[in-house]
Formats: C-alpha cells, structure tokens, sequence
C-alpha cells in the first residue's frame, strides 16, 4: 500500500513529465480562451483534462499515446466548440448562460435574483467589496457568464452600451 516499487514511481515521474509537458503544449495550441475565466463548459472541459492527466499517470491500463490523444480530443473540441459559438452567436446561448441584471438603478431585481439562485446578501457584499455603500449609487449589477457579479455605478455607467446583450437591461 505504501509502496510497491521503483519501476512504478519511474513510470510515474517520467509519464508525468512527458503529458506535462505535452498539456503545456496543447493548451498554448489552444488558445487563451483555454486559460480564460471559466464558464460552465469551459469549467467541465477543464476538469476531464485533469482526470484524463490523473488517468495516465496512475493507471497502467491506458497507454501513454491513449492518453495523450484523450488530452488532444479534449481540447480540440473546447477549440471547436468556441470558434462555433464565437462564428455564430445564437450557439452561444446552448453553452453559456447569458448575463442578468440583478440591480438597477439602485433597486433590487428579485425574480432574476432568485432564478440565478443568489441571496440578497451576496449582492450586497458584492457591491461592498467594489467599495460602495450605497445601494442607490449602483446603476447595475451584473451576474455574469462566468459567475461573477460586475458593479457599476451611476458615475461609470456612461451610455450603458455594454449591457446590450445582459437579460433584462431594457429597465435602465
């Protein structure tokens, strides 16, 4: 259980080194949307890759090339799958969640609150974080694709072009 010997820790540096140094590789083939701020379906690609990288290293049923072909599929089809959604936009909606506006203008959006599963007190502490005060200087407060709560107040709202494309901006 504790060891079972050299010729496996061996094949478990040297499989390890090599896939290492092959993700590396791939990923940079990939592109920086692989390394971006996760989505859901980026957030599930990268966990296959590090189960198929777990795969290789301890199991000796899968060969060093399976493996590394596995690694490759997987990020082929991350690739394939954003120059899709990037090419065409209505795809998007099938793998990304779009935007929601849970604050505007100062007030609280309770419906699109409770769908995106969010308590009053998380936005709150959002909005805290961003060093603000007062809920009614906020103008928006966006939930984002990737989870994240963008705030922007009455001061840097501007012509509020960038919230063309967030669920329910047509009330600012």
């Amino acid at each position: 259980m504790w060891f079972d010997s050299w010729s496996d820790v061996l094949r478990v540096l040297l499989i390890g080194a090599a896939t290492y140094i092959i993700l590396v590789a791939i990923i940079r083939l990939s592109g920086k949307r692989t390394l971006s701020q996760l989505n859901a379906f980026d957030f599930i690609v990268t966990v296959a890759l590090g189960s198929t990288l777990a795969t290789i290293l301890l199991s000796t049923d899968v060969s060093f090339t399976e493996g590394v072909t596995a690694l490759a599929l997987l990020a082929g089809l991350q690739f394939l799958v954003a120059t899709v959604s990037s090419r065409w936009p209505r795809t998007r909606h099938v793998l990304t969640a779009e935007p929601v506006l849970l604050l505007a203008d100062g007030h609280i959006r309770q419906e699109a609150l409770r769908r995106s599963r969010l308590t009053e007190s998380e936005l709150r502490q959002a909005v805290r974080s961003q060093g603000t005060g007062d809920l009614s200087k906020v103008k928006a407060v966006v939930l984002e694709t990737n989870g994240k709560l963008s705030i922007i107040t009455d001061s840097r709202y501007g012509s509020g072009s960038a919230l063309e494309d967030v669920h329910g901006a047509g009330e600012l």
